[in-house]
C-alpha cells in the first residue's frame, strides 16, 4: 500500500518520465507488435489494422503498474493479462464479424510474439531506464526518520531502481527505531548531524519521514537541509493510513493531498462507462433467450415474482435497487436480511442451480445499462449487511467510491458466497480496496476473463 503512495511522490520531476515509461511500455509494444506482424506476416497495415491497434491501445492504457507484483509473478501476470485482452478482442471480432477483415497468420504471429516482447521489456526497464532517462545517473539519497514509514520508503528505493535513487542510510534520534532499521539500511547518525553529512557527501535527495507531531523539530531540520543543494521530499506519517488513489494536487497554489479518492473519474470514467454499455449490450443480445427460459422456470417453479429487487448501496453510498432472478421462496429486504447458507431450505431447486452458476445475476445487466452498476466492481451488499459490517470493519464504506459490479476482484480470488464470519467479510473488503488501488481497464478485462472461467466450474455459492 505504501509503495504506490510514496512512489507517486518520488516520481515527481525527472523520474516522472520513468513512471510514464512503466505505464506506456505495454500499449506501445502491443501496437508496435501489431504493425510489425501486419507488415511482415500479413498483407500490410491498413484501416482495419489501424482500428484494431487503437482498440488494443485503449484496452491497455492507462494502467497502474504494481512493481512488486510484476517482480514476483512477471511471466504469469503478463501471460494472463495478454490472454484476457486476446480473448476480448477475439470475442468482439467474432460477435461483430470484424475478425474476417484480418489475415489469420498475422493475428497468430501478433498474439504469440506480444508476451515475449512484454517480458523482455519489463526485464530490461529496471536496468536501463535510469541511465537512459536520468542524465546524471542515480542520485544519492538519505532518509531522516527510521520509523515504519521511513523503512518502507527505503525498501521501495532499494527494490525498484527505476526511481533513480541510490539509498545510503537513515538519520534518527530514536535508539529503538535505529536498531530496528538496520535490516532496511544503515543508520548514519542522529538527525542533528544530517545536514553536515549531506553537505560533505554531496547527497542529492533527502526524504524526511518524521511524524508531523514533531513540527518544531521539523522546521529547524528543514532550515538546516535547505542550506545544502539536495532536493528535499517530505513523507508525512499520514502514509501509515490506508491510502486509496492518493495524490497531491493544488487549489490555487495551495497544496492538498487526496488520501481517499475514486480512481474512476474524467476520461477513465468515460472509458469504463463505454466499456460497460458495450459489454452489457453484447451480453444481452446473446443471453436474452436463456434469460427468458430462466424466467419461465422461476415463474412455474415456485410462487412469487420472477425478478427479486433489493435495496443496496451504490456509488458514494447512495441507495440503488438491484435486480436478480428470484432463487428463494422468500423475498427479504428489511432491516434484517439472513444470508443464504449451505443446504438452505429457502433456496428453490432451480435457485440452487442459478446461484451456483451465477445466472441469477444476469438481470443486473439492466442495472449496468441503467448506470447504477458496472460490469466489474465491488459486489453490492444488502443495506442491512452494510449497516452491520461498517461498524465492524475499518474502511468498509470506502468500497463505495466506485459503482458496484456484477463481478469483482474479491469474487475471482475466492471470496464468494456466504460470509458467516467477520474475518471472511474482512478478506472480501481487502480485495475490494486493492481493486480501488490498482484499478485499470486492463484489470477489469482480466476480472471478466477470470469470471468466465470460474462460472464454468462449481464454486462455493449457494
Amino acid at each position: 500500500m505504501l509503495l504506490g503512495a510514496q512512489t507517486a511522490i518520488v516520481a515527481r520531476g525527472r523520474n516522472s518520465l520513468i513512471s510514464l515509461l512503466r505505464v506506456s511500455v505495454e500499449p506501445v509494444l502491443i501496437v508496435a507488435g501489431l504493425i510489425a506482424a501486419s507488415l511482415t506476416v500479413g498483407k500490410g497495415f491498413h484501416a482495419p489494422e489501424l482500428m484494431l491497434a487503437l482498440f488494443a491501445f485503449s484496452l491497455t492504457f492507462p494502467g497502474e503498474v504494481s512493481v512488486r507484483r510484476l517482480r514476483q509473478n512477471l511471466r504469469s501476470t503478463i501471460l494472463v493479462n495478454w490472454l484476457s485482452v486476446v480473448a476480448l478482442l477475439v470475442f468482439f471480432g467474432w460477435a461483430t464479424r470484424f475478425i474476417g477483415y484480418f489475415d489469420a497468420a498475422m493475428l497468430i504471429a501478433w498474439f504469440a510474439a506480444t508476451p515475449l516482447l512484454l517480458y523482455v521489456a519489463h526485464k530490461t526497464i529496471p536496468y536501463f531506464a535510469p541511465q537512459i532517462l536520468a542524465i546524471d545517473g542515480y542520485r544519492s539519497a538519505v532518509i531522516i526518520g527510521a520509523n515504519e514509514v521511513g523503512r518502507r520508503l527505503a525498501a521501495s528505493l532499494v527494490e525498484e531502481p527505476t526511481f533513480g535513487f541510490r539509498f545510503q542510510g537513515f538519520f534518527d534520534d530514536d535508539a529503538w527505531a535505529r536498531a530496528d532499521s538496520e535490516a532496511a539500511g544503515p543508520v548514519l547518525g542522529r538527525t542533528d548531524s544530517a545536514a553536515e553529512f549531506i553537505k560533505l557527501n554531496r547527497v542529492e535527495a533527502v526524504f524526511i519521514a518524521l511524524p508531523m507531531a514533531a513540527q518544531p523539530h521539523l522546521l529547524k531540520l528543514l532550515d538546516e537541509v535547505k542550506d545544502t543543494t539536495a532536493s528535499v521530499y517530505f513523507v508525512p506519517d499520514i502514509f501509515i493510513t490506508d491510502l486509496i488513489q492518493a495524490r497531491i494536487d493544488d487549489i490555487n497554489g495551495m497544496p492538498v493531498m487526496a488520501v481517499c479518492e475514486t480512481p474512476i473519474a474524467g476520461v477513465n470514467a468515460m472509458l469504463k462507462r463505454a466499456t460497460d454499455v458495450v459489454m452489457a449490450m453484447i451480453a444481452l443480445s446473446l443471453l436474452v433467450p436463456l434469460m427468458v427460459l430462466i424466467a419461465l422456470g422461476v415463474k412455474h417453479g415456485s410462487p412469487g415474482p420472477v425478478i427479486f429487487r433489493q435495496r443496496r448501496y451504490g456509488l458514494d453510498g447512495r441507495s440503488i435497487t438491484v435486480f436478480k432472478f428470484r432463487t428463494m421462496t422468500v423475498v427479504e429486504d428489511g432491516e434484517r436480511v439472513k444470508q443464504a447458507t449451505r443446504d438452505d431450505s429457502r433456496v428453490t431447486r432451480l435457485g440452487a442451480f442459478l446461484r451456483r452458476t451465477s445466472l441469477d445475476e444476469l438481470p443486473q445487466l439492466f442495472n449496468v445499462l441503467q448506470g447504477t452498476m458496472s460490469i466489474v466492481g465491488p459486489r453490492p451488499h444488502a443495506v442491512a449487511h452494510n449497516e452491520q459490517y461498517r461498524r465492524l470493519i475499518k474502511g468498509y464504506m470506502v468500497r463505495h467510491k466506485v459503482k458496484p459490479g456484477i463481478t469483482g476482484w474479491a469474487q475471482v480470488n475466492g471470496c464468494r458466497g456466504e460470509t458467516e464470519s467477520v474475518d471472511k467479510m474482512r478478506a472480501r473488503i481487502e480485495y475490494d480496496l486493492e481493486y480501488l488501488r490498482r484499478w485499470s481497464l486492463g484489470l477489469d478485462l482480466l476480472i471478466v476473463f477470470k469470471t468466465a472461467l470460474i462460472v464454468l466450474r462449481r464454486t462455493n455459492a449457494y
